[in-house]
């Protein structure tokens, strides 16, 4: 029987906050080009108009919303998953099947995807601001600022007005990253002579990053514009007026969505396993690497 840590149920939220820090201005582009309805400005040229309106810290405009997002997101998402999957790893002492996996992913990821909807809509308006003209901009000067005057000017309930999406994007994303990071380490250590090291951890989140970006895109598409705007009257209403703009609509800001998450996951698993190796906790195990 031998020995080998486990994550501490904060570190995955803990990493993607690091992560968040470096990656928040691509987020922002990417938003940026999901809510434009005419113009057809790519990457370059949305980044180098926001810099040239706005300055270059306008880059960053958002962060305090994208930070308590993934206090309440990714700390409540990885929380369930890594507990859930080392609750039946450890005390169970049995593998798990990758189906097993994708359910606790995804049922992490619709958890957290719930919880953190109100910072992830003030994001999405603090980040999108500077597009709207002058007098019809909200100014949030925080996340909580932003928070507090939707209850006040739109109401409580409005905060939450893309949860269903969010939510489901959040699953998905879960299954990609967390249950797909994990399957694909487990391969390329039974397949490979890689060990676990830098190497594997990159390798396998850069895949998982690459899925997470196919398979959310649509839905973080929909979600953006549901939380940009109350013209919708629902999430059947937002899919028809985007489909009518063409099937491809759904997936605009791939390009930057992927130069953004595919970053994002990397640092996130290669913070994540550096806190679990460093900082985890130490378990018996019989079961070898899972």
């Amino acid at each position: 029987m031998g020995k080998k840590t486990a994550f501490r149920w904060y570190f995955g939220g803990l990493a993607s906050v690091v992560a968040t820090c470096v990656t928040h201005p691509l987020d922002l582009i990417k938003v940026h080009l999901q809510t434009q309805h005419r113009a057809n400005i790519g990457f370059t040229g949305t980044a180098m108009r926001v810099i040239s309106f706005s300055g270059f810290m306008a880059l960053y405009n958002g962060l305090s919303a994208s930070l308590c997002r993934q206090l309440t997101y990714s700390v409540t998402r990885f929380a369930i998953y890594h507990s859930m999957r080392d609750h039946v790893i450890h005390n169970q002492k049995q593998h798990l099947y990758f189906y097993q996996k994708v359910y606790m992913a995804a049922l992490g990821g619709v958890v957290g995807g719930f919880l953190g909807s109100p910072a992830e809509m003030v994001n999405v308006r603090m980040q999108n601001d500077m597009k709207i003209p002058v007098h019809l901009r909200r100014n949030y000067s925080h996340v909580l600022n932003g928070m507090t005057r939707i209850i006040q000017e739109e109401g409580f309930l409005t905060l939450f007005s893309g949860a269903p999406l969010a939510s489901g994007r959040g699953a998905l994303m879960t299954v990609a990253q967390a249950s797909g990071y994990d399957q694909l380490k487990q391969l390329v250590l039974t397949l490979t002579s890689f060990s676990d090291s830098l190497s594997t951890h990159i390798i396998a989140s850069f895949i998982a990053g690459l899925c997470a970006t196919l398979l959310c895109q649509p839905l973080d598409v929909l979600k953006t514009r549901m939380m940009n705007t109350q013209d919708y009257d629902g999430i059947i209403h937002c899919i028809s007026k985007t489909a009518k703009l063409g099937p491809l609509a759904f997936y605009k800001g791939t390009f930057p969505a992927a130069i953004r998450l595919i970053p994002h996951t990397i640092l996130t698993f290669v913070f994540l396993e550096q806190l679990r190796l460093n900082y985890g906790i130490s378990v018996k195990s019989d079961l070898g690497q899972d």
